[in-house]
């Protein structure tokens, strides 16, 4: 069961609190059924304001469950339930998911609450007073970047603030995100202790200690919003989809596509055997990491089919994608799974020996149409066709503002030193390897294979970074996953319990 905690919807900016809180004696006996049937009993502390300075009590706060037996060392399981950058309240641990698994397997379960790009609030008079330009009884937008980021960095910083008081180590925190969650879950392992959120956090009323964590699982992140939509024309532009397109809208993406290969030759990344990672060896290499996902399936017992590019060692019948989640196989048919009975499929005896990347990408579009061209920074075409992403880097007004030097000179607008700032602080590529900066040792960075949320590089990037500075990555492209996350939590929990136990 999903509970969300709410607190009401304040009309005014701020609350004055005295000082950051936790009361040990304050938690309340539960039981959850974990996904085995087993029952799971534990102390819930929740509503735990994690700044003084709360500027919108519906979100800035967390919740913290403790299984019966944890100790001060027992790893703390941080999950973030962003989505789409919007507003995501506190939460209770979900048995369908890691929250549930986290608790079950005896870690220290934290959902904080974050304001995102709609959570708003009516601004009175006192409120009013303190921020200029503000008006009484205006629209108060309280999320847009970089308040996610700052909201979450607070809730590390007081369960290190508490850290002696409360069960659960603040030195082995495992975060845990989706999509625009897993591009958070990245900034919290991407950025820790580094000065520039530091005065943003002090306005807040965060506690002052470090907001390093021990790892970060981040599913199919949405981050480098800035080069995104470069690499999604780059990746996806000759598909039938995109060749089908206006004039315009073509030109657009052999434009966009055109800017890829300098700002991936300009990241200097370099391949596991240390040869670079190139513009003109990149499509091998991501068509090596989706051979290398097939295969896995393959020897689990998936069926991979020939259908959409895929080359065999040795020829046999029979065509079906791999199951997601268990149960009935789809069968491929003119390209698109479709649910029937099972065909007679290959072996797992076989080797992918190749894959024809212009088959296999017009295979993922056709699971789910690309998105439109800027597939990030809208045109703004109209306020109806802003994107997430604009909304995003709008400010306390609630506009939708262009961050990309390509798309602010089609729609003749100026990007702000602040609107580049906010893009720096929600971008985690621009903090690994930086000095000033302590990185997350360990990471699990998952993207699905037929994802078209964002394009393979994306991830592939980060991924290739950290693991280029040293860092500990469990990278994949998922065979066969559209955009999702939390899934197979028997592979994430046994790496998980690898780490700490090396700690």
């Amino acid at each position: 069961m999903f509970t969300i905690l709410m607190g009401a919807t304040l009309s005014v900016g701020a609350i004055a609190q005295n000082a950051l809180t936790f009361d040990v004696n304050a938690g309340v006996k539960s039981k959850m059924i974990a996904y085995d049937g087993s029952a799971v009993s534990y102390t819930a502390y929740e509503r735990l304001f994690y700044v003084t300075n709360v500027e919108d009590s519906t979100y800035q706060f967390l919740n913290v469950y403790v299984p019966d037996g944890a100790t001060g060392q027992t790893p703390i399981f941080l999950r973030t339930y962003v989505g789409g950058y919007m507003a995501s309240p506190a939460a209770q641990p979900q048995v369908g998911d890691a929250t549930g698994r986290a608790l079950k397997e005896g870690y220290v379960v934290v959902i904080p609450g974050t304001r995102g790009r709609n959570s708003t609030i009516i601004a009175d008079k006192a409120y009013a007073k303190a921020h200029k330009g503000v008006k009484r009884g205006q629209t108060v937008y309280t999320g847009r970047a970089p308040k996610a980021i700052l909201d979450l960095k607070a809730a590390i910083r007081y369960l290190r603030h508490f850290d002696k008081q409360m069960a659960g180590d603040a030195e082995r925190i495992i975060t845990d995100g989706t999509s625009a969650g897993g591009a958070v879950s990245a900034l919290m392992g991407a950025t820790g202790n580094n000065p520039e959120y530091a005065e943003l956090l002090k306005a807040m009323g965060a506690a002052d200690e470090r907001d390093d964590v021990f790892a970060s699982v981040c599913y199919c992140p949405i981050i480098d919003l800035e080069h995104a939509d470069m690499a999604y024309e780059w990746l996806y532009g000759q598909t039938d989809s995109r060749q089908a397109l206006d004039d315009t809208h073509k030109q657009m993406t052999k434009e966009f596509a055109a800017l890829f290969p300098a700002y991936v030759n300009g990241l200097n990344l370099k391949k596991p055997d240390g040869s670079p990672l190139t513009a003109d060896n990149y499509l091998d290499y991501l068509k090596n990491e989706i051979i290398r996902s097939a295969q896995i399936a393959k020897n689990a017992g998936a069926d991979i089919p020939d259908s959409i590019g895929f080359s065999f060692s040795n020829s046999a019948g029979g065509i079906f994608a791999a199951p997601i989640n268990g149960g009935m196989r789809p069968q491929m048919q003119g390209g698109h799974p479709r649910q029937g009975r099972p065909m007679r499929g290959r072996g797992t005896g076989e080797y992918i020996i190749d894959l024809d990347m212009q088959k296999y990408l017009n295979y993922v579009v056709s699971t789910q149409p690309l998105k439109g061209v800027p597939a990030f920074d809208s045109l703004i075409e109209g306020i109806n066709n802003a994107s997430g992403e604009n909304e995003e880097f709008g400010d306390w007004t609630g506009n939708s503002v262009n961050f990309t030097d390509y798309t602010a000179q089609k729609n003749n607008t100026v990007i702000t030193d602040a609107i580049r700032q906010n893009v720096r602080l929600l971008n985690p590529m621009n903090f690994i390897g930086d000095d000033k900066t302590t990185v997350a040792p360990h990471w699990y960075i998952r993207h699905g294979a037929r994802d078209r949320d964002t394009a393979f590089p994306v991830p592939v990037n980060f991924a290739t970074k950290l693991q280029n500075a040293g860092k500990d990555m469990n990278f994949l492209l998922t065979w066969n996953r559209p955009h999702s996350g939390d899934y197979a939590l028997d592979e994430l929990f046994g790496w998980i319990a690898r780490i700490v136990s090396n700690k």
